[in-house]
């Protein structure tokens, strides 16, 4: 399998980039320092790379790389552990090279979730959950206010991995629209390039939706607060599509209204979704046999489902993928496309595996193993700045 890409893939022990050479896919690695990496974007017209990640020891960081992924610059958005260590032990910050300078957020969060980067623009979500934007290709951010300072931000609720904005969904077209989602407090938009958002949770049949007792499931009308992945279809009818911790849900606009399309699945919970990068009725998840039950794939037998219809009906892809003793996980960033005809769709798992379909899912080879923990995986091109 050779395509014109590179695959990004973030673990807990730094960012690996995988490239195609001699008809295998060869590991570079790892980058970023071997800090956590979550989740990367790519500008296609420069061949910039973008990566984010850190954590509560090292604080939040964010990577630029500029000859497709060989080499990284880093900036510190805020403290962690490590600088409190450092600052009351000269040793210890001579060791690390610590400078003691203040990075621009302080300690206001631990980790950058997510990138996503258009019309000149690349925005970030951490973990708490805050929208940064960055009009200089990451050289300097500003907080969007408009989301902190949301009437509902009060009520927001973490999920098991802590307040998380973990999806950035920009319109492709209108640069002041674009949909996050936090887990747990669900899906919003801006229409005005973020000074104000609407939170869009509702239901299009609540009564459809009634009878449900988890604690992540659909009540009062919306969906579950605790979205997992969403990704905004092709085409001009701002469809969109998540994976939440109690379903896969579909809307036909824009978010305003949701539908849920889990039957057919094998289970409400999974992390990753997937859109054709042309039919927004292609689709595909990862489900997992429950929150509560191992997080591994249903009879440890791993598939990734497949619909065609917008969720109407699912089939399970499984040639190529183990079919015995299967108990890993695919964590919500950890599932990746390309735009190639037939698209080829990537996943990796907390096993420290790599998968690659080369013809949307209908067969899968292993391309990586014995990685640390995958948490992310993109793609990004291979052409690089002139």
């Amino acid at each position: 399998m050779s395509r014109d890409i590179a695959i990004c893939v973030g673990t807990t022990k730094g960012a690996f980039v995988l490239r195609p050479e001699g008809g295998r896919w060869r590991v570079s690695g790892p980058h970023c320092d071997g800090m956590p990496v979550n989740h990367f974007a790519a500008d296609p017209g420069t061949g910039r790379i973008w990566a984010a990640g850190g954590g509560a020891w090292e604080g939040a960081r964010v990577w630029r790389s500029d000859d497709g992924g060989e080499t990284w610059t880093r900036w510190q958005l805020t403290t962690g552990r490590m600088d409190d260590w450092a600052a009351n032990d000269p040793g210890f910050a001579a060791m690390i090279g610590w400078t003691g300078a203040t990075p621009p957020f302080g300690g206001a969060f631990e980790q950058v979730w997510s990138l996503a980067r258009a019309h000149g623009v690349l925005w970030a979500g951490t973990k708490p959950a805050r929208l940064l934007r960055s009009l200089d290709d990451g050289e300097s951010w500003e907080e969007v206010r408009g989301l902190t300072d949301h009437p509902s931000a009060g009520s927001w609720t973490p999920g098991a991995a802590g307040l998380t904005l973990h999806t950035i969904a920009p319109h492709p077209e209108e640069a002041r629209r674009l949909w996050i989602g936090i887990s747990a407090a669900g899906v919003f938009a801006t229409e005005d390039g973020g000074d104000s958002w609407e939170r869009r949770n509702r239901l299009s049949n609540a009564g459809a939706c009634a009878g449900h007792d988890h604690p992540a499931a659909p009540r009062d009308g919306e969906t579950g607060h605790c979205v997992h992945n969403m990704m905004r279809a092709p085409g001009n009818g701002d469809v969109l599509y998540q994976q939440n911790h109690h379903g896969v849900w579909r809307s036909a606009d824009g978010g305003r209204s949701w539908d849920d399309v889990t039957a057919g699945l094998p289970s409400t919970f999974g992390f990753p979704i997937r859109v054709h990068p042309r039919d927004p009725d292609t689709i595909w998840t990862i489900p997992l046999n429950g929150d509560m039950a191992g997080r591994f794939p249903p009879g440890a037998a791993a598939a990734v489902w497949r619909s065609r219809d917008g969720g109407r009906s699912w089939e399970a892809l499984r040639e190529g993928l183990p079919q015995e003793a299967c108990f890993f996980t695919v964590l919500r960033q950890a599932m990746a496309g390309d735009e190639a005809d037939p698209a080829g769709v990537y996943f990796g798992t907390n096993t420290g595996s790599v998968f690659a379909s080369a013809d949307e899912g209908d067969t899968w080879q292993e391309i990586a193993r014995h990685l640390p923990t995958v948490l992310g995986v993109e793609t990004v091109p291979l052409a690089r700045p002139a």
